[in-house]
């Protein structure tokens, strides 16, 4: 029974984009499609390890060749997009603290949607043991320093904590760093392998 469980964020615990956000976006940038969204996802390691909103949208205008109508609202609209969280991992988070389990969270996640995020979710989010986001540390997953500045936070070695993360090359990265981890499938899997 691992007494150490490291959650990823977004895809495990909190919900991706909508498909309603996905179209705010596009209809805010005045652009859609793959090469958008390959923009998109394309600039994001930086903007994820601590890259500032205005420099981040100012790239995937350059790599895109075009110039953004409302910059602003493309943030604000974008954060917005990043916040609503899946209830049952939420309550899964609350019930593993209740039993002494250390939580650590590890987050690929923009600066300026920490606070955002913890306003608005900062009641779970105090049973987290450590909260280890790329924009604070400097690095993103699947970096391997972002797996040991984790079990680091949380007072052990990589081998002492399972890691749980919706996308496979992080899974990877994890095991890689010594880390036992699984790509995230539901709160099920999560429960039979916890115990």
């Amino acid at each position: 029974m691992p007494d150490v469980i490291v959650f990823d964020l977004y895809g495990v615990i909190a919900r991706t984009q909508s498909p309603e956000a996905v179209r705010r976006i596009e209809d805010i940038a005045g652009t859609s499609g793959p090469a958008f969204w390959d923009a998109y996802w394309g600039c994001r390691p930086a903007y994820d390890a601590g890259q500032e909103s205005a420099a981040y949208w100012a790239e995937v205008a350059g790599r895109l060749g075009v110039t953004f109508p409302d910059v602003p609202a493309l943030i604000e609209a974008d954060l917005g997009s990043w916040t609503d969280v899946d209830d049952e991992m939420v309550a899964l988070v609350r019930e593993l603290a209740d039993e002494g389990r250390t939580l650590g969270l590890l987050s690929n996640i923009i600066d300026d949607l920490v606070p955002r995020f913890e306003a608005r979710h900062g009641a779970w989010l105090g049973r987290f043991d450590a909260l280890v986001y790329s924009c604070r540390i400097g690095v993103a997953k699947p970096d391997p320093r972002a797996y040991e500045i984790c079990a680091e936070r949380l007072g052990v070695t990589p081998a002492d904590a399972i890691f749980f993360d919706d996308t496979e090359r992080n899974v990877l990265a994890a095991r890689e760093a010594g880390m036992r981890a699984e790509v995230f499938t539901g709160p099920a899997q999560v429960r039979a392998l916890v115990g």
